[in-house]
């Protein structure tokens, strides 16, 4: 079920949970991720001790490891600051699926309340921030692409590509399989190899025919897959988390 979100006035600062696939191989979208809320006037606090919201473990049907994994981050927050997520897969986690991982336990209350927290990153920009960005980039045309968590767990599948129409010189062009999943899928992607790499075919043929110069997600798995898949292909299209191509076209 979709969450419902009452989004509260711009805070003084939030914490900023990274996700692993921006620490081991996307750094440079968290860091500009954190450079778009503080050019909005926001204190950005990053726990040092974070890691894992517990998602793989979870949905490979390990819940008990998926809840020692998430119970280490719970404690990250203590604040009752904003918890801004640059991810929409990482993000449905916490803020959905928190709660049921910790029911009858007794850090229930604790899990609750640290989902009820929990904003993607693009959502916070526009519907906390309310941001309004000047394009300082040259033209081009870019394909948007929303993860499956993003747009049907979190109901964010309009916050990337509103941001996105702010910028002048940017021509979003829509990809005939735009609700489509690329096949990463998190853990589907390595227990069904041939199905997922079927499905990231379909989406990069669709990416490709509409013209884009390169496409821009607000997940990494969904970046590493598709990117990865054009890398493979030999072709000329290239990708980028949405936090780095706002902040570069706007800098």
């Amino acid at each position: 079920m979709t969450s419902v979100k009452l989004y509260p006035p711009k805070p003084e600062k939030v914490y900023f949970f990274g996700t692993c696939l921006i620490d081991m191989f996307f750094p440079q979208a968290g860091l500009d991720g954190i450079r778009l809320l503080e050019r909005e006037g926001i204190e950005v606090v990053f726990p040092d001790d974070q890691t894992c919201c517990g998602q793989p473990a979870y949905t490979s049907g390990y819940q008990d490891e998926a809840r020692a994994v998430a119970e280490a981050q719970l404690g990250l927050f203590a604040e009752p600051w904003p918890i801004v997520v640059p991810s929409g897969s990482c993000g449905g986690m916490m803020r959905t699926h928190y709660p049921q991982l910790f029911a009858g336990t007794p850090r229930e209350t604790e899990a609750r309340e640290v989902a009820s927290r929990i904003y993607e990153l693009t959502e916070f920009l526009m519907h906390v921030c309310h941001i309004q960005l000047a394009d300082k980039g040259r033209p081009e045309k870019v394909a948007m692409h929303t993860s499956c968590s993003a747009r049907r767990e979190m109901g964010l599948a309009e916050t990337g590509p509103k941001l996105l129409a702010q910028l002048g010189h940017v021509e979003l062009v829509e990809q005939e399989r735009a609700a489509e999943c690329c096949g990463f899928g998190g853990t589907f992607a390595v227990r069904h190899p041939e199905v997922s790499a079927a499905m990231v075919e379909d989406k990069t043929q669709a990416i490709e025919a509409t013209g884009a110069e390169h496409f821009v997600t607000s997940d990494c798995g969904c970046l590493m897959n598709i990117a990865g898949r054009f890398e493979y292909q030999k072709k000329a299209v290239w990708g980028e988390h949405i936090a780095s191509y706002l902040w570069r076209r706007t800098t």
